[in-house]
């Protein structure tokens, strides 16, 4: 048996698999995964076991486990792996697009992502290579929202792809597939995820309008609206 870490209870002393209890950080953290991915389900964005949520701390990465139902995830179903993907905690199959997750975190920032199977957001994915500048919210996520090429699910061929696809982006489509998002934390990749979801309704509602083409924003004009929601919200 591999050695295992001491559990230090700030989240970094994780074990292996079903070895050690989380840290008090690491619990907290999944009960907001699990909130989320719940969210998701209620909010319309996924359907049954579809999509998946993963949240950062430290060096572990917390991930919904695959083909479990979220609404039966309890604090002892917690399921973690190391930025390697070496399964840390617990004994439940992270999600089978663990490859997209870890690419988000050993190439940016991101301390969370959220992966959907939103209806519109996929919808457009099927028809474009870039999501139409119907809305200065784009500049919300970095600015056009690029589609990227369809790979099987699960695969780091789809990992490579969504990675192009978020350069200097905070989210992004997958082709014939669903949405990918990330942020500072759970909440902001959630809300990316919905911004986005969003825009491709509008897009699709518009663009279905007999006899009529939605009018599109200029790069400029997105990036004018940018400036101005970096001093969005109270300080």
């Amino acid at each position: 048996m591999a050695e295992q870490r001491r559990d230090t209870g700030d989240g970094q002393g994780a074990g292996r698999a079903g070895a050690s209890r989380p840290g008090v950080a690491l619990e907290r953290a999944w009960g907001d995964l699990v909130a989320t991915a719940r969210r998701t389900v209620s909010d319309g964005l996924v359907v049954g076991t579809s999509g998946n949520v993963s949240v950062r701390v430290g060096d572990t990465v917390l991930v919904t486990p695959t083909g479990v139902p979220y609404d039966r995830l309890t604090p002892e179903d917690v399921c973690g792996v190391s930025l390697d993907g070496r399964r840390v905690l617990g004994s439940l199959v992270p999600t089978s697009e663990l490859p997209m997750h870890l690419a988000v975190y050993c190439s940016t920032d991101a301390r969370a992502v959220v992966h959907t199977h939103a209806v519109h957001a996929t919808a457009v994915s099927t028809l474009v290579a870039e999501l139409p500048l119907v809305h200065y919210m784009s500049a919300a996520l970095g600015g056009p929202v690029r589609v990227a090429p369809y790979a099987t699910y699960g695969t780091e061929e789809l990992a490579e792809n969504m990675l192009r696809a978020l350069r200097d982006r905070t989210a992004c489509l997958l082709q014939n597939h669903g949405t990918l998002a990330h942020g500072a934390t759970l909440d902001q990749a959630y809300d990316r995820t919905a911004q986005l979801e969003w825009m491709c309704r509008v897009w699709l509602t518009a663009s279905s309008v007999p006899g009529l083409t939605p009018t599109l924003l200029t790069e400029d004009q997105v990036a004018r609206a940018g400036e101005r929601l970096e001093g969005y919200g109270q300080p």
